[in-house]
């Protein structure tokens, strides 16, 4: 079932309206598209860091408890082992 859309009433100033009426007509699109589509791709990107951030926290709060890590280095030689007839097994973790 569609999600169904609410208006929302949003306060621009005088040159960033005509920045985004600009854009829209360079688009072919409508002001109103432009902005749903800006504001879309802003929260999908924050939610996105959103994640890595608690990921980060998540992965030191491990480390503090467990003490394991796996040194730059080891992590680099792994990636650049991908996509190549050597590709290598994950790095071990020290302590």
């Amino acid at each position: 079932m569609p999600t169904q859309s609410k208006p929302v009433s949003i306060k621009l100033d005088a040159d960033t309206q005509e920045r985004i009426k600009r854009l829209a007509t360079s688009r072919e699109r409508s002001a109103h598209w432009l902005m749903r589509e800006a504001i879309s791709q802003y929260v999908e990107r924050e939610e996105l860091r959103e994640t890595f951030h608690r990921d980060t926290l998540e992965a030191w709060q491990e480390f503090q408890e467990t003490g394991r890590y796996a040194t730059a280095q080891d992590v680099d030689q792994w990636l650049t082992s991908w996509g190549t007839d050597a590709e290598g097994a994950p790095p071990a973790c020290h302590q």
